[in-house]
C-alpha cells in the first residue's frame, strides 16, 4: 500500500539553565486542528523529503533549516480505518540548528517546550508512544491505528 508522503521536524535548543526545549505549535487549521505539533507536512510531486522538511519549517514557523542539519529519527505510519484518505506514512526529523526567529503562520502558532514538559496530552495521541524516544535520540519506526473517533490509538496497529 502506497500512502501519502509527510515529513515533521523537531527543533531543539538549548535553555540557559541546560534543559533542552523543543519548538511546537498549535495547529491553527486542517488536519489536528487545536492539537499541538512540531512543523511539518506534505511532500509536494517532484520533491525530496528532506527539501520538503526545509521547505515546511520555513513556511510554517519562518525558520531556515538546512537539508544537512536534518537528523532522521524515524518513520511513522498512521492508518485512519474510518477515516482512509487522512492514512499517511511520515518521516520524522530532529534539528538543532536553523537561522531566523520563530514567527506564527496561518497554520501554526509557535510555543517552545521544555522535553520534559511536552503537552503529550494535548498532541496526537500516538506522540506519547515515540516521542519521548525520538527526542532521546532513538529511530524510531511504528505504525498507529487510529479508531472510530479518528483521534484515538488503537493497539496494536
Amino acid at each position: 500500500m502506497s500512502l501519502p508522503q509527510v515529513c515533521v521536524c523537531y527543533l531543539i535548543r538549548r535553555r540557559a539553565d541546560g534543559r533542552d526545549e523543543v519548538l511546537l505549535g498549535r495547529k491553527k487549521k486542517g488536519l489536528g486542528l487545536g492539537k499541538y505539533v512540531a512543523p511539518g507536512g506534505k511532500v509536494e510531486p517532484g520533491e525530496g523529503i528532506r527539501e520538503a522538511m526545509t521547505r515546511e519549517v520555513l513556511e510554517e514557523v519562518g525558520l531556515a533549516v538546512e537539508v544537512a542539519d536534518l537528523a532522521a529519527r524515524g518513520v511513522l505510519t498512521y492508518l485512519f480505518p474510518h477515516r482512509p484518505a487522512w492514512s499517511q506514512q511520515s518521516s520524522v526529523f530532529v534539528t538543532r540548528s536553523w537561522a531566523g526567529v520563530e514567527r506564527e503562520s496561518d497554520e501554526l502558532a509557535p510555543e517552545w517546550f521544555a522535553i520534559d514538559e511536552i503537552p503529550l496530552g494535548s498532541m496526537w495521541d500516538d506522540a506519547k508512544h515515540w516521542l519521548p524516544a525520538a527526542l532521546a535520540g532513538e529511530y524510531v519506526e511504528a505504525s498507529f491505528s487510529f479508531g472510530p473517533d479518528n483521534s484515538s490509538v488503537v493497539l496494536p496497529a
